[in-house]
């Protein structure tokens, strides 16, 4: 599969009123999507996952902005584009399906305008045809009797038929990469997993890539392909699904598998110590030693760089070498 996405070193800074402090939200990042592949972005809240997300669509918001680094997509350099170049690329060739459908859709306009408007705007669709368009995508991401619901308002759906109709739309421009941003966090479980199913039916259809923003290791199980598990603004390790879930090396991957809780497993789930650190005042050396019952020393003085662990699989941690203990973190309590 050809490389669509290169995000490389890339720093996303917070600059706090009169510019007395700064917050490095996103402090080095690099990863890379093939076309129709799929990556989680995981961690706890606070840790840069979002704020990646809006660097790459270009929607940071006033107080934010890159800093360093690049993001590659399909070929251009995004970081030197200009709002009227971005807006071109959104919606077309880039969407973006946010946690809260309520604070993506207008309650002002019917279903079918908010739908069609992306058909419209980027594929020059119009008349019948748009209609016909409307009415597919609404059936793709299954919403029953699409001609009644494609006349009514937000308000007169449910929370999982109003997360459909923001994929519908995500899916309207034809876009080459879809960026989920927490999407079935308001979900009950019955109605994420049929939404999971209809995002994973929309990839197998369209060959659009995901990047798939959670804290649910659960759904990166399920959905993904490879994983970058996030802490304090930094992708501490990353690699394959497969190889993470089995054998991960940084002791954060460690501890958020720990406290997963597991189908017939009588033993308790492991609860990370302490809280995520200020990403105003970082600690020195590696971000995550004041709560790694690992740290040494040198954890404390200096920060470790990605080290290269398997065929695509990088680790932050100066322990990469060791083999993991994989009851390190199972089964225990803080």
């Amino acid at each position: 599969m050809a490389e669509l996405l290169r995000v490389s070193g890339l720093q996303t800074h917070y600059t706090s009123f009169g510019g007395s402090r700064v917050i490095k939200a996103v402090d080095g990042v690099s990863f890379t999507l093939r076309e129709g592949e799929t990556i989680g972005l995981v961690g706890e809240s606070g840790c840069g996952k979002t704020t990646t997300c809006l660097s790459v669509v270009g929607l940071l918001p006033s107080a934010a902005r890159i800093v360093g680094g690049n993001i590659e997509f399909d070929g251009e350099e995004l970081t030197t584009k200009r709002p009227r170049e971005m807006r071109h690329i959104r919606g077309r060739r880039i969407a973006m399906i946010l946690q809260d459908p309520m604070a993506s859709l207008n309650p002002l306009f019917s279903i079918y305008l908010q739908v069609a408007e992306p058909a419209f705007y980027h594929q020059r669709v119009r008349g019948r045809s748009l209609r016909q368009r409307v009415r597919d995508l609404l059936q793709a991401v299954r919403i029953p009797s699409p001609e009644v619901r494609m006349r009514e308002y937000p308000h007169q759906m449910s929370g999982g038929m109003r997360q459909r109709v923001v994929g519908a739309i995500a899916m309207a421009g034809g876009p080459k990469l879809i960026i989920a941003d927490e999407p079935t966090t308001n979900l009950d479980v019955t109605i994420q997993a049929q939404y999971l199913e209809v995002l994973k039916d929309i990839q197998r259809e369209s060959g659009v890539a995901l990047i798939f923003v959670t804290h649910n290791l659960g759904i990166v199980a399920k959905m993904c392909d490879r994983m970058a598990v996030m802490y304090a603004g930094k992708i501490v390790e990353q690699g394959t699904v497969r190889d993470l879930f089995r054998s991960a090396r940084h002791p954060y991957t460690q501890a958020l598998l720990g406290s997963m809780p597991k189908l017939g497993s009588k033993e308790p789930l492991f609860a990370i110590p302490g809280q995520p650190p200020n990403l105003a005042r970082l600690p020195s050396g590696c971000a995550f030693h004041p709560r790694c019952r690992h740290a040494m020393p040198r954890c404390v003085e200096e920060e470790p760089a990605d080290r290269l662990v398997g065929v695509e699989w990088k680790a932050r941690c100066w322990l990469t070498d060791q083999k993991p203990a994989k009851e390190a973190y199972a089964g225990a309590t803080a």
